[in-house]
């Protein structure tokens, strides 16, 4: 099979070096970068970032799914972003925040991130998080007990949380 048709066929979109390698069973690291190059030059693929690609335009990416790929990690959308989203918080940043086992902050096209770093004991527990189309997001009491972890004296804008079941998912959680 060529390696243009394995590449068409993936239902993934998003692809690291690595991942283009082991789907295209190169070894070679010149072969892989020269395959690469004429697959962007042809339009195939589309460079997102260093060693980040995509077989559509970024514009046709969600931005948080283009975040949570580039983290090539497990990461899941949480903190500010969402309880801006909810009218938990107004002095919103630009960052769309994601919790996930490293910590970095990146910007690509236009769209800035914050990626906090999470104990993997806390990280893969599921406890309060939603599966969206491509990506898990925490429910505004998972976002209140995952930002408190790192800031405890942390203000909000909005008086209507109920603290008790953030105070019961902090628990659940293990963070206090």
């Amino acid at each position: 099979m060529y390696k243009i048709n394995k590449l068409l066929q993936q239902e993934n979109k998003l692809f690291h070096t690595q991942d283009l390698a082991l789907l295209w069973e190169i070894t070679n690291r010149n072969t892989l970068y020269t395959q690469i190059k004429r697959y962007v030059k042809a339009g195939v693929l589309h460079r997102i970032h260093k060693g980040f690609y995509a077989t559509v335009p970024i514009d046709k990416i969600d931005p948080i799914y283009l975040g949570i790929r580039y983290v090539h990690d497990y990461a899941y959308l949480s903190g500010e972003y969402v309880l801006a989203k909810h009218g938990i918080i107004f002095q919103y940043s630009d960052y769309i925040t994601l919790i996930s086992s490293v910590s970095t902050k990146f910007t690509i096209d236009n769209n800035q991130y914050w990626v906090r770093r999470l104990k993997p004991e806390f990280l893969y527990k599921t406890i309060g998080l939603v599966k969206q189309q491509s990506y898990y997001e925490a429910t505004v009491e998972r976002a209140l007990a995952d930002l408190t972890h790192y800031l405890p004296k942390k203000q909000f804008d909005n008086h209507l949380v109920n603290w008790q079941k953030v105070r019961k998912m902090q628990k659940e959680m293990g963070y206090r």
